[in-house]
C-alpha cells in the first residue's frame, strides 16, 4: 500500500509528510505538534480534536495505525516498542535510527497495552 501524505495548511506555510513517518502527535494547547520518524518536528495551529477527525478521514477502511491516548497524544501504533503502564512511559522506536519516549496516564497505557496484547493474539 502506497503510504498517503498529510498536508497541513496555515497562513504562512504548507506541511505536506507521508502518515508513515508520523510517529507522534501531541497536543500544546490550541496546537498540535507531529514529531517525525527523521526526528524532525512541525506545530500546526490545529487542536487535537482536529487532527484525530482529519486522521479518521484520511485513513483507508482498516488501517488502524493511529492510536489517541488520553487527551494529549496520538501515536502511530507501528512505532511501539515498550509499555509500563505502572511507570506511565511508553517508547516509539524504529529500533535503528530513533527512540522517543512519551508519557501518559497509567489507565490510558493499560488500556494501549491490554489492546496490543489482545490484537497480537488474533
Amino acid at each position: 500500500m502506497m503510504d498517503r501524505c498529510f498536508t497541513f495548511c496555515t497562513s504562512g506555510e504548507l506541511i505536506r509528510v507521508p502518515g508513515g513517518s508520523v510517529v507522534l502527535i501531541t497536543a500544546d494547547g490550541n496546537y498540535s505538534v507531529l514529531s517525525l520518524a527523521d526526528g524532525s518536528q512541525y506545530v500546526v495551529t490545529l487542536q487535537l480534536g482536529q487532527i484525530e477527525r482529519r486522521l479518521m478521514d484520511f485513513v483507508v477502511s482498516g488501517d488502524n495505525r493511529f492510536i489517541r491516548i488520553g487527551k494529549s497524544l496520538i501515536i502511530n501504533r507501528e512505532y511501539i516498542s515498550y509499555i509500563n503502564p505502572a511507570r506511565q512511559k511508553l517508547i516509539l522506536s524504529d529500533c535503528r535510527t530513533f527512540r522517543r519516549e512519551a508519557t501518559a496516564s497509567r489507565e490510558a497505557l493499560k488500556a494501549l497495552k491490554d489492546y496490543m496484547e489482545k490484537e497480537e493474539q488474533q
